[in-house]
């Protein structure tokens, strides 16, 4: 199973580049973003208490974002889990980079590679304003994106030393046109399958 986690920093371009390597490489997807608006969208408690922190520019907790991965992971079709999942914005914190390595492995299967998205920080900014303007997300103001991007730092960043560590870190350049991207990204996958 090829099970990637796309990585990088609010703005980085994860969303627009998941949609590339799901097609390209025929995977599950999982963004926990995506659960979270849905959530937020259905106004489900759970949905209110995650959009008070998100505005707010804070993380979701461990406990409810783990429950929504493992629903996904274990309900995943037979289809695509012999293919493997992507992973959209998960793990964000070492605990739960921890926790998808048991998840996984009770699957029996593992993380392939986590791949990171290098962008400028000036850029991401740029982006998240842009993104902004035709979204509508409330989470995407100047203040918003500069807590979102210290929260990061000090809580998700870790997660790419974890990776290392095993082995399983990748840096790509998140700079340039979206296809210019999704080649490079393709390219380090197929040398890590």
């Amino acid at each position: 199973m090829l099970n990637i986690i796309i990585f990088g920093p609010p703005g980085a371009g994860k969303g627009t580049q998941s949609q590339h390597l799901v097609a390209r490489f025929q995977l599950g997807y999982i963004s926990t973003g995506d659960a979270l608006r849905s959530e937020i969208a259905a106004g489900t408690a759970v949905g209110r208490k995650a959009k008070a922190l998100i505005d707010q520019g804070q993380l979701v907790p461990d406990e409810l974002v783990l429950d929504i991965v493992h629903h996904v992971v274990v309900g995943e079709t037979q289809s695509h889990r012999k293919k493997g999942i992507l992973f959209d914005g998960f793990p964000r914190t070492v605990a739960q980079a921890e926790q998808l390595d048991r998840m996984l492995e009770a699957e029996h299967t593992e993380i392939t590679c986590l791949v990171s998205l290098l962008v400028p920080q000036e850029e991401l900014m740029q982006r998240i304003l842009i993104r902004a303007q035709t979204s509508g997300r409330s989470d995407d103001n100047e203040e918003t994106i500069a807590n979102r991007l210290q929260e990061y730092q000090k809580k998700t960043q870790p997660v790419a030393e974890y990776y290392k560590k095993l082995n399983k870190f990748i840096e790509v350049d998140g700079t340039g046109t979206p296809d210019e991207i999704a080649s490079r990204l393709a390219d380090v996958i197929n040398k890590c399958k």
